[in-house]
């Protein structure tokens, strides 16, 4: 038995790093936990640390992470494009796969799917006909990653409320609540709602969310 063990470690130490220098190069994933606080992310600012501070503890924490939201002009403030803030591509998940190979192809013909959106630790998140399902994502995007105009809340107050309002969300896995396109769509399918106001993280779940994010590395 001790023998055994002896050749059965570095077996193991072999067999994990591969996966671990997979997640190293990775630039793209979905985030295995919420921040936990629905739509009061922090801002972009604490959107973008919860996916600096998941890529850092799955060894990927040497570049730079945003999280992909839209915020929308308010308070003086211009408007923030989710496609502006994200790099120029391309982007892998954790198993070494493409994703999308530039901003275009995002936004466009992408691989996004179930089986390919992974969260930093390479696995594949609770979609539709799970329990919980968790695909709705937070973006509040528009589907070619644009902001959406000042007026209706679509960011819960750009990520700063747990409480009143809304934000957009998308499918991860693009199974939608029609056999349509637009609300298959990965990053804009509907808005969050819910018996708390919207933006609780209870209304989140209610819909089919847990207020995850879609994490890319812009260098």
């Amino acid at each position: 038995m001790i023998r055994f063990y002896m050749i059965a470690a570095p077996l193991l130490l072999l067999a994990a790093a591969p996966a671990q220098a997979q997640q190293a190069n990775m630039t793209f994933f979905i985030t295995s936990t919420p921040i936990g606080n629905g739509g009061n992310l922090g801002g972009l600012a604490g959107a973008d640390n919860q996916c600096q501070t998941l890529a850092q503890a799955a060894g990927a924490g040497a570049k730079t992470w945003r999280a992909y939201l839209s915020t929308q002009a308010a308070d003086g403030q211009p408007a923030v494009n989710a496609r502006d803030r994200i790099g120029k591509g391309p982007w892998t998940n954790a198993k070494g796969a493409v994703v999308a190979k530039d901003v275009a192809d995002l936004h466009g013909t992408n691989a996004l799917t179930k089986q390919s959106v992974l969260s930093e630790k390479g696995d594949v998140i609770n979609g539709s006909g799970d329990t919980p399902n968790r695909h709705d994502v937070l973006t509040g995007s528009q589907p070619d990653g644009t902001a959406f105009a000042a007026g209706d809340d679509k960011t819960c107050k750009n990520w700063t409320s747990s409480a009143q309002g809304s934000a957009v969300v998308g499918h991860h896995d693009r199974v939608g609540l029609r056999d349509d396109d637009a609300s298959k769509s990965w990053n804009s399918s509907h808005g969050s709602r819910g018996p708390d106001g919207g933006c609780s993280q209870n209304d989140l779940k209610s819909t089919g969310g847990d207020g995850l994010l879609y994490c890319f590395a812009s260098n």
